[in-house]
């Protein structure tokens, strides 16, 4: 006798996910966060050299990560890629960045400000600022200028007096962003376009937190040195070895491109799966589907960022799902095929194949550490992905399609009905 309720209650449970799916698939696909190769940006990696004759430890690439954080968010630039590779490398992504030129100007630029005389002594430097104090503006006469911010104005009011009593010509504050070593007052004073900021001369004290740096500046400049000094100077040097640009319509291209593949792709092994095994291929159809769901579910829990390595990550986590359900078919088939019953079929084929399953997905979850470890940027995130595909394709290739498949086997629709497993009746052993 037909045990009707396991019927009801698969079509119960394929109704409730393809529910749960239709209702928000598209609000989590637009929640998912894509590399700079979906929606152009561009990547850079520096090399990190120390100013002085310090050490490159691990605490400074941890601060200058911070520092180009900071950097970051002055640009505006939401979930950044900032990696440490090697003992000497930062990688650093930036996805959906239109200015690309601006923004790699103010990740590499060191970002000193110093105040000196007109022999280069310091007098002042970035530290006596206060955090974000700088700011482009206007003055009276409608110049762009920055406005500094300073910590003490006494120490200033001792800076200024020093440079009130000196005689004219000397009497001058100069201001330095990346002060660099042979960099001189006396050749600069004399250029065209010299490399300080400014040079104003000192009549009398000034007891104020207040500066103001006037030049030949236009708006723009004087909002990119103001964000420069609001993000803090670097710890180290960064020397750029590497860089990679992708323009918004080529990401865009790139994927929907990839999309489109990767949809053909998995409709033809759905084709395949439903054609060759029945009724098992629709179940494994209906696991697939979810695997595929929750995998973009928990990639965007993860805050993970997807590229074209990890779509193809995921689609060959459709394979290995798929590779799942053809090795526990065709051990059923083969069951079926010695003269079993549809049960013990079952039961036999779903037993021996869980070792060979789970031998080649600890296989691939082994491969793809090696990767995450050894691998840059991009092999990473692949392997992630990877590992993630296959963690869940275990859960809804095996265990899922073994749930919804022995819900038919226990109700013995399927009894004597190998035709739904597409073994044909003449292929079958007589017990």
């Amino acid at each position: 006798m037909v045990k009707k309720g396991r019927i009801f209650a698969f079509f119960l449970i394929v109704l409730a996910f393809a529910v749960l799916i239709s209702t928000t698939v598209m609000s989590i696909t637009k929640e998912t966060k894509l590399g700079l190769d979906l929606q152009g940006g561009f990547e850079v990696l520096y090399e990190v050299t120390p100013i002085d004759d310090t050490e490159i430890t691990e605490q400074t690439l941890s601060a200058t990560v911070t520092a180009l954080n900071q950097r970051v968010n002055v640009i505006g630039v939401s979930e950044p890629v900032i990696q440490i590779e090697g003992d000497d490398r930062i990688r650093v992504q930036l996805a959906g960045v239109e200015d690309q030129e601006t923004a790699r100007q103010l990740l590499a630029t060191e970002a000193e400000l110093t105040f000196r005389d007109v022999d280069d002594n310091i007098l002042l430097d970035g530290s006596d600022l206060q955090q974000n104090g700088a700011a482009g503006q206007f003055d009276q006469t409608n110049r762009p200028i920055v406005t500094l911010k300073l910590k003490d104005a006494e120490r200033f009011a001792e800076v200024t007096r020093d440079l009130s009593q000196r005689p004219i010509g000397e009497n001058v504050l100069v201001i330095w962003l990346d002060f660099e070593e042979g960099d001189s007052y006396a050749e600069e004073a004399n250029s065209a376009e010299p490399k300080f900021l400014s040079a104003a001369n000192v009549s009398e004290v000034i007891n104020s937190q207040d500066v103001q740096i006037s030049g030949n500046f236009t708006p723009d400049e004087t909002k990119h040195i103001s964000e420069i000094l609001n993000a803090g100077s670097l710890p180290v040097k960064l020397d750029e070895m590497f860089s990679n640009s992708v323009g918004a319509s080529l990401g865009e291209k790139s994927m929907v491109q990839t999309v489109y593949a990767g949809l053909i792709g998995i409709a033809l092994i759905f084709v395949f799966m439903l054609f060759y095994y029945r009724l098992p291929g629709f179940i494994a159809v209906v696991t697939l589907s979810v695997y595929t769901y929750l995998v973009i579910v928990i990639l965007n829990l993860m805050n993970a960022v997807m590229t074209l390595p990890g779509i193809a990550a995921l689609v060959l986590g459709v394979g290995m799902a798929v590779d799942a359900n053809i090795i526990t078919y065709e051990r059923i088939r083969e069951e079926l095929r010695s003269g079993k019953s549809t049960m013990s079929a079952f039961k036999a084929g779903t037993r021996r194949s869980l070792s060979t399953i789970l031998d080649s997905n600890l296989t691939t979850i082994l491969a793809a550490s090696v990767m995450f470890y050894f691998g840059t940027s991009a092999v990473r995130g692949f392997s992630i992905v990877l590992i993630v595909s296959i963690l869940t394709s275990f859960l809804t290739a095996v265990l899922g399609s073994r749930l919804l498949l022995g819900m038919w086997v226990s109700s013995k629709f399927l009894n004597k009905r190998p035709g739904w497993f597409g073994v044909k009746e003449r292929d079958i052993d007589e017990l």
